[in-house]
């Protein structure tokens, strides 16, 4: 599951491909999907450029490629504003926070991903810069040590987390609005990988732009990645047009299936049903035997399997349904064919 080239690797907030920041949509209204966000967030911008104040501190919640980047950008463009990117486990101490924020100007928005990853020493300098806009530090050591507080301007904190609740509750509690972003029905993901075709350039079958959306996991950013390996492979293998014929031969070479999951979505699935009777297994135990970090397994592949029904968290650990022996082929165990084990309605292809 440490596949470089996975479709499903998150990516380090600032430090995306090019051609990803070039597909982002700048203004609120070419962003698809999210509508009751959307819509709060237009009332929000608006009455802060009315009052000509700094949109209220922001937290954006759900897994990783839904959008949370992109509408910190929206915010920032439709504000008039800079935006200042970094994450949680960059600001290693307080001195760095202290330069991102005096280096702000009037307004001006710092987005933080990972905000749950903030080192308690950070988050706690943080708490006076989002209430009082000042910064509170210790000048001197020893007995003749003081505490002297500094000026900001006034701003903005997107914070964006794939684990709200890891969240401590005096930080979640400094933001004025917290926004949780769903995975993406497939017409809103074909409306998407659509105006990415256009922007790319890219000659495409309506049919083959609805497949790729079928199997993007309800998620934008790998709906972009599979349109981008689509469009090298029938330009290498095909005619250079994006056909229906051409995206299926590309997404099995893939090792995609009509479900969107990847092989190391099937070897986690596999690994519960053969070796340990559909579970309960622990994330730990998981994580050894797959060689992956747990952490990614938590926040990066196991949400769209819970959505499909193929997989459930338990308080005693991981176990997998009905559904799940079904899509891999395997006989399942008596206790899910005696029970309603079957917890998913499957998506199917365009």
């Amino acid at each position: 599951m440490n596949d470089p080239e996975s479709l499903l690797e998150p990516e380090v907030a600032g430090d995306e491909p090019e051609i990803d920041r070039q597909l982002r949509p700048q203004r609120l209204l070419d962003f698809v999907g999210q509508e009751q966000v959307k819509d709060q967030l237009a009332i929000l911008i608006q009455a802060a450029r009315l009052r000509s104040e700094p949109v209220e501190h922001l937290l954006l919640c759900g897994p990783p490629g839904l959008g949370k980047t992109t509408l910190a950008n929206i915010v920032a463009t439709e504000m008039g504003v800079s935006l200042r990117v970094t994450s949680g486990p960059a600001v290693e101490h307080q001195g760095a926070l202290a330069s991102m924020l005096t280096g702000l100007a009037e307004r001006d928005i710092l987005f933080i991903d990972e905000v749950h990853r903030l080192q308690r020493a950070v988050e706690e300098s943080l708490y006076p810069a989002m209430e009082e806009f000042a910064f509170d530090f210790v000048s001197g050591k020893g007995a003749g040590a003081q505490t002297l507080r500094l000026a900001l301007q006034s701003f903005t904190v997107i914070g964006a987390t794939t684990r709200e609740g890891m969240l401590s509750a005096p930080l979640r509690d400094r933001f004025g609005a917290t926004f949780r972003l769903d995975f993406y029905r497939a017409d809103q993901l074909l409306a998407i990988v659509s105006r990415s075709a256009r922007l790319l350039a890219v000659s495409a079958e309506v049919s083959a732009l609805e497949l790729i959306a079928a199997r993007s996991r309800g998620t934008p950013r790998i709906a972009n990645r599979l349109l981008r390996r689509v469009r090298d492979y029938a330009l290498v293998r095909g005619s250079g047009t994006v056909t229906r014929t051409a995206t299926e031969e590309a997404l099995a070479l893939l090792e995609v299936d009509h479900l969107g999951l990847q092989e190391s979505d099937r070897r986690l699935l596999q690994l519960i049903c053969s070796h340990y009777q559909g579970g309960p297994v622990g994330l730990g135990t998981l994580g050894a035997a797959l060689a992956e970090e747990p952490h990614t397994i938590e926040e990066v592949v196991e949400p769209y399997l819970i959505q499909l029904g193929l997989l459930q968290r338990t308080p005693r650990g991981r176990t997998v349904t009905l559904g799940a022996y079904r899509h891999l082929g395997l006989e399942p165990p008596g206790h899910l064919l005696s029970g309603s084990g079957d917890a998913g309605l499957f998506p199917k292809d365009s």
